[in-house]
């Protein structure tokens, strides 16, 4: 197995990160290589999971759940999600949401926000469309490149 080379500057800027965005761990993943940093009653725990052995852990329902949303971030048709932050499908709580499953899409329509650092960033369609899955709630939080809807 090859070394796994520490950077602690990466590791102060994801806690960091942390911090910011009130998220409980976040994970960042290069040239087969994953850090996950996570808080941890008040302190910080940091793993350190080459990829090619992540295959070979018996998986909890947490990692199943997180390979399957994976698997969803991969569909030649998912949105994701372009930032951490919170999701929100409608642009007040009252409103009616941006799209629901079975809407025809156009090209640049906002389908979703992604408040990240108290900044409302709309998600935009990359192209034309119908929505087959919406795969997050209002409120919900999400990571980095994790799918947020399926469009087809």
């Amino acid at each position: 197995m090859a070394k796994f080379d520490i950077d602690g500057g990466l590791i102060r800027k994801l806690s960091k990160l942390l911090e910011e965005t009130d998220l409980t761990e976040i994970e960042f993943e290069s040239e087969g290589q994953r850090i996950r940093v996570a808080r941890n009653s008040g302190g910080y725990r940091e793993s350190y999971i080459p990829v090619a052995e992540t295959g070979k852990q018996a998986g909890t329902a947490e990692e199943q759940a997180e390979k399957t949303a994976s698997a969803k971030s991969d569909h030649p048709g998912a949105i994701t999600s372009p930032m951490v932050g919170t999701a929100y499908v409608a642009s007040e709580p009252e409103s009616p949401p941006f799209v629901k499953v079975g809407d025809k899409i156009r090209e640049g329509q906002t389908l979703i926000i992604v408040e990240a650092m108290k900044t409302m960033n709309p998600v935009l369609a990359l192209r034309d469309g119908t929505v087959k899955e919406i795969l997050v709630e209002n409120g919900d939080p999400v990571e980095f490149g994790e799918a947020l809807m399926i469009i087809e």
